[in-house]
């Protein structure tokens, strides 16, 4: 069957879907599923927890962190796109796919259409990256540029990072120590050690979150040459990091203690140990479509630990 392009970007209808896939009903239904909101929390915890630092520090700045929020989201929904259009092209995306469905493989859009909706998001992040250089100086132009090559160059390029085993390094420096350095820059004009170390469990949680993506797809990231860590070095290494990953998350609190926040409201994110209890047997024990929820779930982890790690930060300072 030859695809016919559609002439615009919001109506595209023009690929067949594939059967058992439910399209959404309208085009913003359409283009909200392929923005993959239920990643967006990844993307929103760094910053929630650099402005905690900023406040600590005495810096917080209201719109410097709305726009480091609304930058973030933008960067997440660009490498949702890139990813559903390059890795459909890559042959990572078949009909035996086991997530979620992915746009362009299910039919939804053309590859064409996604490739100038990622152009816009980008746009836009570029136009919010131009206000934060503004804030916080030249130095945001290499963060900033990094952070987009990041978000396309995963999937996409002459090299691209998840193809290669690199994508698990680049989600933790760009989730956690950029997201979570680069949120308390543009309010302080510094990174403290505070974000440092804050940085670390948001950056191990998110990784948490790619490596049960890649547990889930070792068998059809093998077939397209994708190589990831779980591909490379087999599922049971996958399931090893992940583990590690949650318990270095889980002894960063041990760390901010440490540097002197020694009141008992640095141990909060401990609160959300049952869940990475559970979720860590179910890794074990599940496979295939069955990790979508252990996906979900650790996505949802990320989250909570985020949340009540930048409450410990608020109610560990004095009025």
């Amino acid at each position: 069957m030859t695809e016919r392009e559609p002439p615009a970007l919001f109506p595209e209808v023009a690929l067949s879907a594939l059967p058992g896939r439910s399209r959404p009903s309208s085009a913003l239904g359409l283009w909200w599923s392929a923005a993959r909101p239920k990643t967006l929390p990844a993307a929103a915890t760094p910053v929630v927890v650099g402005s905690a630092c900023a406040y600590v520090e005495r810096g917080f700045a209201l719109l410097p962190a709305l726009a480091a929020l609304f930058g973030a989201l933008l960067l997440q929904i660009a490498a949702n796109f890139a990813n559903d259009v390059f890795d459909f092209e890559k042959g990572a995306d078949t009909a035996a796919r086991l997530g979620p469905t992915r746009a362009v493989q299910a039919g939804w859009v053309s590859p064409r259409a996604m490739r100038w909706a990622l152009l816009l998001v980008l746009g836009l992040a570029l136009g919010i990256g131009c206000y934060l250089v503004s804030v916080a100086g030249p130095v945001l132009i290499a963060i900033g540029l990094a952070s987009i090559a990041g978000a396309v160059a995963y999937t996409a390029g002459p090299y691209p990072l998840g193809y290669h085993g690199l994508g698990d390094l680049a989600v933790f420096v760009f989730f956690g120590l950029v997201a979570v350095g680069g949120t308390s820059f543009v309010q302080l004009g510094y990174v403290p050690p505070l974000a440092w170390i804050s940085s670390i469990p948001v950056g191990c949680l998110a990784t948490a979150i790619l490596v049960v993506n890649n547990v889930r797809d070792a068998a059809t990231d093998a077939v397209a040459n994708k190589r990831t860590l779980a591909v490379r070095w087999g599922v049971g290494f996958g399931i090893v990091e992940y583990h590690a990953l949650i318990v270095l998350a889980y002894a960063a609190p041990l760390g901010l203690w440490l540097v002197g926040l020694r009141g008992p409201w640095v141990f909060l994110p401990w609160l959300s140990l049952p869940l990475a209890v559970d979720l860590s047997r179910r890794i074990r024990r599940q496979r295939g479509p069955a990790l979508n929820g252990v996906l979900a779930h650790t996505a949802r982890l990320l989250l909570v630990f985020g949340v009540l790690s930048s409450l410990a930060l608020l109610l560990a300072v004095p009025l």
